[in-house]
């Protein structure tokens, strides 16, 4: 059951956060603008905060008196997927961008000259030419999810068979004193995360010195 809520959960949170995640990244790789790097440090801030001081902030954002309260989301599976959304956003983000970065603008610029509208040629040359790079973040994106603790203990808490994940119950199990159900959960988390790092290193671009 843990296990199974954890997987559907860390995927419900990489789906909602590709969209956002690749339109940003492309942004960031192909447009210069004023304040593009208040942009880009925006985004990398949850990988260098303390992940309880990101949960600090959902927290606040979502709870009772926050500005988002209306979406019920603090101590329910919507507050689970939106921590893993926000911790995962970062890698999903920088992975994308680098893919984007490694397509040819030389074939974007070919498009452009037979007519081709911008639209036409981000789903039709970019996209599809960033494809493996854009899988292998949001496999990346999903292992980081699986494994998020700090800012969903805060934000969805540890209620067993309503927001308990692998990394909670297992915080939980060694604290009980229970290390047997700890360690089969340690091994079902290594297992899983290894496949999923294993699957985004082989998908994604490499840079070339």
């Amino acid at each position: 059951m843990i296990v199974l809520f954890t997987i559907r959960t860390a995927l419900l949170a990489t789906l909602l956060l590709v969209v956002p995640g690749t339109w940003i990244a492309w942004l960031l790789a192909r447009r210069d603008w004023r304040g593009k790097s208040i942009v880009e440090t925006l985004v990398a801030l949850p990988l260098v905060m303390p992940p309880v001081a990101t949960g600090l902030i959902l927290l606040k954002t979502f709870g009772r008196h926050g500005p988002l309260a209306f979406l019920d989301v603090v101590f329910t599976w919507r507050g689970v997927v939106a921590a893993m959304s926000v911790m995962a956003f970062p890698l999903y983000v920088r992975s994308a961008r680098i893919a984007f970065e490694q397509v040819s603008r030389r074939y974007e610029e070919i498009a452009r000259t037979l007519g081709a509208r911008e639209s036409r040629v981000f789903f039709t040359i970019t996209v599809p030419l960033a494809m493996r790079g854009l899988i292998g973040g949001a496999v990346l994106a999903f292992a980081r999810a699986l494994g998020e603790f700090g800012a969903t203990v805060l934000v969805a808490g540890n209620i067993p068979g309503r927001t308990a994940t692998l990394s909670t119950s297992i915080y939980n199990y060694v604290q009980l004193g229970q290390d047997d159900a700890a360690m089969r959960l340690l091994g079902i988390s290594v297992v899983i995360a290894f496949v999923a790092v294993w699957t985004s290193e082989l998908l994604l671009p490499r840079r070339h010195a």
